[in-house]
Order: C-alpha cells, then sequence, then structure tokens
C-alpha cells in the first residue's frame, strides 16, 4: 500500500467527490496534534468566560474526596436514585407515568440537581422512556448549564447503548429545535451510535457535519472514523486518515483493520488485504476470528490458494480457533484449488467439533474428490450425508457420486447411483449425462453410450457445449471402426460440429473450406467449452494421421486466443509451454516448436543458453497419465537432447549446443512425422 503519510490530512484537504461523501468537508488543525499551540475553543469564546466540561458521574477520579460520613451518605443517595432508574426504564414510555413517578420519589421542580439528572440518565437502559425522563427532569432542575447539552448527550448516550439511531436522530433534531448548540460529545456520540448501529454512511455523514456546527473530531473519533469510511468504501479518505492515524500514534483496533482488509477485498486488491496485515502484525495488533475470516475470504476471491494455507497455519498457531465461517470458506478455497487431502482434513476437524454441514459444502466436497480421484473419501462423505440430521442428498450430490464411478470406470456402481436418484425423485440433468457418456466410453461400451445419449434425449435433455466436448473426448478413446456409431449422436447434438468431425473421420475429399468451417465451428461454442473441444478435435486428427489438420487447429485454436503464449523467448530461455493442452494439441504444439527451431537455425538466429518445455505438473483431466511422461516418451522417439529438469518440476531442458547438433542431424524443417495419442 502506497504511503500517503505526506498528505498534511489536518492541515487542510479536500476529499474527493463521491455520492455519498461531501466534497466541500475539510479537516481543521487539530488542537490535540501540536500542544503548544492548544487552545480551547470554548474557553476563548467572547461569550463565555466558564469552559464547558462534562464531569462523567461513573468516574471515581471525578468525585471529591469525602470523610466516611460523607461517603455513606453519597452511597445511600446513589442507591436511591437507582431505584428511581429502575422504575424508570420499566415504566409506559408516558409522560403521565414518568412525572408520577418523579413525583412518588421526591422529585419536584426545582428540586432536582443536574448532577442527579445525569447520574439518572447515565444509568437508563430504556431509550423509548430516556427521552421523556430527560424533559421531565429538564424541567425540575433548579439551574441548567449550557442550555442543557449535557442533558441531551447523556440521553443520547443511552440510545447508542441500546442502538437506536433514529431514536438518537429525533433527540438531535429536538436540541436544534430549542436552540441547544450540539458539541464534540454529541456528535462523537452520534457517530458511535451510527457505527454501532452498523450504519457506516451515516457515521460519514455525521463525521463531515462537525465543521459546519464549529466542532473538530479528537483522535478517538478519527480514528474510529477509518473504519466507517473503510466500511462505506472511501478508500482515499480511509487511508488518508489511517496514514494520520500511524503518524500521530492513534489507537487503532483490530474492527479496523479488518474493515480495511475488506475494502481492499472488494476493490480486487488483494495485495493490500495481505500488507494490511502484515502492518497490523507490526503495530501490535492481534487479529481475531473475524479478521482471518475477511482474509481467507479475500483469498477465495483473489485465487490465493497457497497464500491462504499459509494464513490458516498462522491463525492455529496464534491459538485463534476457526468457526464454521472460517471452515466453510477453507473448503471453498481447497476444493477450488483442489487441494484434495487439505479440504478432507477441514471436514473431519468440522466433524470432529460437531459442526453442521451445509449440503452446498458436501456437494463442492464431493465434486472435489471426483476431480482428483478421493474415491473412498467420496463414498464416506456420502454416508455422512445419509446420516445426517440436518441435510439430505439432492440431485447435485447423485451427480457428484455419479461423476465419482465415471471417473474410475465403474458402470454397475454408476448405474446404481442413477437408478438410487431416481428412485429419490430427482430428474437426471445434463451433468448426469456426462458422466455416464464417459463412464460408458472408459468402458469402451460404444454402444451403452448411444443408448444412454438417446435415453436422455427422449427426457428432453438439451446436450450442451460441454457434453458434446465429452462426446468428442470418448471418440478419442475410441477404435476408428466404432467412430461411425457417435458421429450420428454428435450431429444431434450440434450440427456443425458434428459435419466437422465426419469430415475428419470419412477423409472426404473435395472443395470444403476445413479451415473456414472449423473456423466457424470454434466461434459458435461457448467460451469454457472451447478449448476442451479444440483440444479434442486436434487429438482426433492425430489418430487419425492428419497432422495437417491437426496443425490448421492448432493455428486457428492461437489465432482465436483459445490457446495464449504456447512459446516464449528471452534472452537467456526459449521455451514450450504445454501445460492444459491435450496430448495431441501438445505433440503438435511440440513439432511446430520444432520446426521453428530448425527454421531459426537456418536463419542465423542467435539461440539463448538454454531451450525448455514445460509441461506443468499432474495427471490430465479423465487420464491416469500425466502430460510429461507422455512427453517424455515421444521425446526418446525423436531421439531429442531433453532432460528432465532436478528442480523444477514439469521442465524439460536442453543447452543450446546439444540443441543445434541435434536439429541440425534432422535436415529439413519439414521434418514428417507421425503422432499417437495414447489411448487409455
Amino acid at each position: 500500500m502506497a504511503s500517503l503519510s505526506n498528505i498534511p490530512l489536518f492541515l487542510s484537504f479536500s476529499i474527493p467527490p463521491s455520492p455519498s461523501c461531501n466534497p466541500n468537508f475539510k479537516f481543521k488543525t487539530f488542537s490535540h496534534v501540536n500542544q503548544q499551540h492548544s487552545h480551547n475553543p470554548v474557553t476563548n469564546s467572547s461569550s463565555l468566560s466558564k469552559p464547558k466540561i462534562w464531569v462523567n458521574p461513573n468516574n471515581p477520579k471525578s468525585k471529591p474526596l469525602h470523610n466516611k460520613n460523607n461517603n455513606k451518605s453519597s452511597n445511600s443517595r446513589n442507591r436511591f436514585l437507582l431505584k428511581l432508574v429502575d422504575s424508570l426504564d420499566s415504566c409506559d414510555p408516558t409522560h403521565q407515568q414518568v412525572s408520577a413517578i418523579l413525583n412518588a420519589f421526591n422529585f419536584k421542580k426545582d428540586g432536582v440537581s443536574e448532577r442527579d439528572a445525569v447520574f439518572i440518565l447515565d444509568k437508563m437502559t430504556n431509550p423509548k422512556t430516556a427521552h421523556i425522563v430527560m424533559g421531565c427532569i429538564r424541567d425540575r432542575i433548579e439551574r441548567v448549564r449550557d442550555n442543557g447539552v449535557v442533558l441531551y448527550n447523556v440521553t443520547l448516550k443511552v440510545f447508542r447503548k441500546c442502538n437506536d439511531f433514529e431514536g438518537a436522530q429525533k433527540v438531535f433534531d429536538e436540541m436544534l429545535q430549542r436552540g441547544v448548540k450540539p458539541d464534540n460529545i454529541t456528535f462523537t456520540t452520534m457517530i458511535n451510535c451510527a457505527r454501532m448501529s452498523a450504519l457506516p454512511d451515516k457515521a460519514v455523514e455525521w463525521f463531515e457535519k462537525m465543521p459546519g456546527f464549529g466542532c473538530e473530531p479528537d483522535a478517538i473519533t478519527c480514528s474510529a472514523m477509518v473504519c466507517a469510511y473503510a466500511r462505506t468504501n472511501h478508500v482515499d479518505m480511509a487511508l488518508r486518515l489511517y496514514d494520520r492515524a500511524k503518524i500521530e500514534k492513534w489507537p487503532v483496533d483490530v474492527v479496523t483493520f479488518s474493515a480495511l482488509i475488506k475494502m481492499f477485498d472488494l476493490n480486487g486488491n488483494y495485495d493490500g488485504c495481505l500488507n494490511m496485515h502484515l502492518e497490523m502484525k507490526a503495530l501490535g495488533v492481534k487479529a481475531n476470528v473475524e479478521t482471518y475470516n475477511v482474509l481467507l475470504v479475500a483469498m477465495l476471491r483473489g485465487k490465493r490458494h497457497w497464500q491462504a494455507k499459509t494464513i490458516y497455519q498462522e491463525m492455529k498457531s496464534n491459538g485463534v480457533s476457526p468457526d464454521f465461517t472460517t471452515y466453510s470458506t477453507l473448503l471453498r478455497i481447497y476444493t477450488r484449488a483442489q487441494f484434495g487431502q487439505d479440504a478432507i482434513c477441514v471436514y473431519k476437524e468440522m466433524k470432529g467439533k460437531g459442526m453442521d454441514v451445509s449440503i452446498d459444502l458436501y456437494n463442492v466436497l464431493l465434486a472435489m474428490c471426483a476431480d482428483v480421484g478421493c474415491n473412498d473419501e467420496a463414498l464416506e462423505i456420502f454416508q455422512d450425508i445419509k446420516n445426517s440430521r440436518n441435510c439430505t442428498p439432492d440431485s447435485w450430490t447423485f451427480s457428484a457420486l455419479i461423476n465419482v464411478y465415471s471417473n474410475t470406470g465403474k458402470v454397475f456402481e454408476a448405474e446404481a447411483m442413477l437408478d438410487e436418484m431416481i428412485k429419490s425423485g430427482f430428474e437426471p440433468n445434463v451433468f448426469v449425462m456426462v458422466s455416464l457418456v464417459q463412464c460408458y466410453g472408459k468402458a469402451k461400451r460404444i454402444d451403452d453410450v448411444v443408448k444412454v445419449f438417446n435415453r436422455f434425449l427422449n427426457l428432453g435433455i438439451v446436450p450442451d457445449d460441454r457434453f458434446c466436448g465429452c462426446l468428442l473426448n470418448v471418440m478419442t478413446q475410441t477404435p476408428n471402426e466404432e467412430l461411425g456409431k457417435l458421429i450420428g449422436c454428435l450431429e444431434k447434438a450440434n450440427k456443425k460440429l458434428g459435419s466437422v468431425v465426419r469430415y475428419l473421420v470419412e477423409e472426404q475429399d473435395g472443395d470444403r473450406d476445413f479451415k473456414k468451417e472449423a473456423s466457424e465451428l470454434l466461434n459458435s461454442i461457448d467460451t469454457e467449452a472451447k478449448r476442451p473441444i479444440c483440444n479434442c478435435l486436434i487429438d482426433l486428427c492425430v489418430n487419425l494421421n492428419l497432422p495437417d489438420k491437426a496443425h490448421d487447429l492448432l493455428r486457428i485454436g492461437l489465432t482465436h486466443g483459445i490457446y495464449r503464449n504456447i512459446q516464449s523467448r528471452s534472452q537467456t530461455k526459449w521455451s514450450l509451454h504445454l501445460k492444459n493442452l491435450s496430448i495431441g494439441a501438445a505433440m503438435t504444439a511440440l513439432h511446430v516448436w520444432i520446426n521453428d527451431l530448425s527454421k531459426a537455425l537456418e536463419s542465423g538466429e542467435k539461440f539463448p543458453p538454454l531451450l525448455g518445455i514445460n509441461t506443468g505438473r499432474g495427471k490430465l483431466k479423465n487420464s491416469s497419465k500425466g502430460l510429461g511422461s507422455v512427453l517424455q516418451s515421444h521425446l526418446k522417439e525423436l531421439d531429442a537432447p531433453f532432460c528432465e529438469a532436478q528442480n523444477e518440476v514439469g521442465w524439460f531442458l536442453v543447452t543450446k549446443e546439444a540443441a543445434k547438433s541435434w536439429l541440425e542431424s534432422r535436415g529439413s524443417t519439414n521434418y514428417p512425422y507421425l503422432l499417437n495419442c495414447p489411448r487409455e
């Protein structure tokens, strides 16, 4: 976060205009900032000779020293007044009832001291009667100082205790109508009442009213306003006040830091969230569970999964106990990042503490288990759902379980789960359709793929682009002689896609413009499905030994932004990035890169010290193989001198000397090659 400490905030500056922030509001120099020039605006007033000082009756320092007899008398008087307070708090909020009680306690006209009045109002907790009590007592006080501003301030405190901001506003309006001028305490009480009532906009509004009444906020009020401005997303103002707070060493509490972190989160500044957390620790402010929760939500939104893991470890090491919000946020972070074991551990912690898990959290857990292969854990979680008193499986639960079985090719179990889903009253959806097609495809039961496709069509389920990608993926694993059975399904699901695939499979001749048709097809597909479908089309071309068509599709993918930054060059390394590509697409990109290197060598370009291929880490989706192992095997077939890097997972490196020697031995830049996508 950029430092704003060089801005002379309270010397004079204007707030940038915003819909709810007064653009004309200016700070004046605080009297407490420079003690040499401090002055009391009231004591220096030409109209008053004595300062207006309110003495808190609860402050022991404000009470003069008395002898034992005086103390006994004072204690007896306080007990008497507390009985009066109890009666006033519990009576009907009417002028008649309040007057009757005051009379019963012998509080008659001109017989009440202001000190007693302040004590009574300060101890009250019922705002409905407090306002009436203030009015009745004011009329019975022999002498009221400063037109009664102290009485109004203590009455406002009752409304602040009860978070009744609307009632406090009515009391303030009455003050103005009666000609009572509000002071700093009035505004501080109103601001705190707004904050405690979860109305930060109102806190800002009242803070900006102060200069108009000749009041200037003190350090405590300004420190509190950091939180209010943060909660209303007035970033500039919040940061200016916060920066000034650091300079003047105003107290900044944990609630304010939480609000600042949330402000950065809402503005997408996740580094700002982390920096604020670091500043908080540097200032010795201990984070509580709410602070950690706000941080974790920010890391979830910013996809900072590893940093969320570190924050959670810090939270536990500092002895802060996670609550339901902590656990539910962590589950969403870990499942999204596919940190399988971490997510399972968090789930078990929740169970161990007896926390109820919602069906939504159960479902994201099951979906993650399907993606990362935690099949046994998925079955345990499903049993927990069945045993739960608070939730029951829904359609997404059954869909996730069917996906778990389909990923492992367990046809019988997937069919049984589908039957249980239907018996439970849930209609299968397109996601179930995708899972079953994938399951039958893995089991090489192509006829069943066709049957389940037709069954779902008859149920009125419309295949989407995701389903088409799944069906294409099955085709890449299907023997060539059975591809015709699936082309008909594909044509029913997406006529353009079916036409392109039939053209490839049947090796049709003629004047058809394949590049144009493929480009139009990929343009028409949903964004999320573009890359999976393009990957599968390239895989199919590789399987059918159509390298030129595979090249065409790769170029179209690059042109349309489906693939980005596959090749990169720096002074120290030229790289090929194959992460998120299918095997066929990766091998096609590899041969394009090799040909590009051969051309660079022929043209005399200067090679960098290293050349590298990055495959990422982990397994390919819907495959038991990792791209790295497939690439390594293919590089051996090509007799390429790339070696797996020891300290960089997923990288294969070669020196420029070895690369040049190998490229020269290959000869022509149009070196013919045959690719084979390994089939599961």
